[in-house]
């Protein structure tokens, strides 16, 4: 049986430098959850608190509903994969992924036919003898996933394992990822600053941002319902307007703007008469200009990406515009230093306090 993890008001200092503040959460047995934030926003802290490298400052740690204060990385159900995978270059492949069972004497044949079976389950069958040096990044991926699981772990923690790797492979081992999660039913817990890796093999997702948890929720949440500008900004492309909350009326928020009156759904902490910001994803501007918020922009550039492309504008402040479309869309899209009338839809936007 996977175990849950929670984390209960946990804050680490090193010094003066606060690198976490007073965060809670509950990851479930058997999830996929992510951590997700820009470098040094404390979420390799936090995996290295769960796996007992670090102790706290504040809070608790449990695992399983028990508490693991005052025992090591060799005493809790954990195991960890670093970026760097730290493979035996001078050990076939068997072996590496035997190592942990043979420092806790188990037999010879028992180790082979365990790293055997983890083969089979990471695709790597008959690699037994190989070493690393033969195989491919990815490869050598799954042997330290395997490596992992050899020791049997109620959790997994993963720092951003797939930074090294090339753009196609990082996409083939986040299908690979996912799909041996399932398989395993361990809980995983993964650190990244990719959003994209983030939302495509997430159960849930935590952002954090200067050692602060900024919010937590299934990907579709995060993306269509950021609970703070932060979250809004950091996951998936914005656009983002500034204007002053002139009314309130059942759930949506009107905005005076230097582009004109525009309206959101309403975000959490906003008031009449403070400033905030409206968030509008590319994919909700329609360039027909049907919709009642209406932005003119010229057009600075189109990028063709395959299926879509993104058009390119500016305000008449300069502020940048992005539109998304589908390529069959492209032949009635307005041309490059063209004025475009971009609109979109209240309930496809939200407004929330700014900063």
């Amino acid at each position: 049986m996977s175990h849950s993890v929670e984390l209960q008001n946990i804050g680490m200092a090193f010094g003066q430098t606060r690198a976490v503040s007073n965060v809670s959460l509950v990851v479930r047995g058997g999830e996929f959850f992510s951590i997700l934030g820009p470098s040094g926003c404390g979420k390799t802290t936090i995996l290295r608190i769960i796996a007992g490298f670090l102790q706290p400052t504040e809070g608790k740690v449990l695992i399983g509903g028990r508490d693991m204060q005052g025992l090591g990385p060799d005493q809790r159900p954990t195991a960890m994969i670093f970026q760097s995978l730290a493979l035996f270059p001078l050990m076939p492949v068997w072996e590496n992924i035997a190592f942990g069972l043979e420092a806790r004497g188990v037999a010879k044949a028992e180790r082979r036919r365990k790293a055997d079976e983890l083969l089979k389950l990471v695709a790597l069958e008959g690699y037994g003898e190989r070493m690393p040096g033969e195989l491919s990044g990815g490869q050598r991926q799954r042997v330290a996933i395997a490596r992992a699981l050899a020791v049997e772990p109620q959790v997994l923690l993963l720092d951003e394992p797939l930074s090294a790797l090339d753009l196609k492979l990082r996409q083939h081992m986040r299908a690979e990822l996912r799909s041996l999660q399932r398989r395993t039913g361990v809980t995983f817990i993964y650190i990244t600053h990719d959003q994209s890796e983030a939302l495509a093999m997430s159960d849930r997702v935590a952002v954090m941002s200067n050692g602060v948890l900024q919010q937590v929720g299934s990907p579709r949440e995060l993306y269509d319902n950021p609970a703070t500008a932060f979250v809004a900004d950091f996951v998936g492309e914005t656009n983002v307007i500034a204007g002053n909350v002139t009314s309130i009326d059942d759930g949506i928020v009107t905005i005076q703007s230097a582009h004109g009156t525009l309206r959101g759904r309403l975000g959490g902490g906003l008031i009449e008469g403070n400033s905030g910001k409206l968030y509008v994803r590319p994919e909700a501007l329609k360039h027909d200009g049907s919709s009642g918020n209406r932005l003119e922009a010229t057009i600075e550039r189109i990028d063709f990406e395959g299926a879509f492309a993104l058009v390119h504008g500016s305000l008449d402040d300069g502020m940048p515009l992005i539109a998304s479309i589908t390529s069959t869309e492209l032949s009635n899209a307005p041309g490059v230093g063209a004025r475009a009338v971009f609109s979109f839809k209240d309930v496809n936007a939200v407004v929330l306090p700014d900063g």
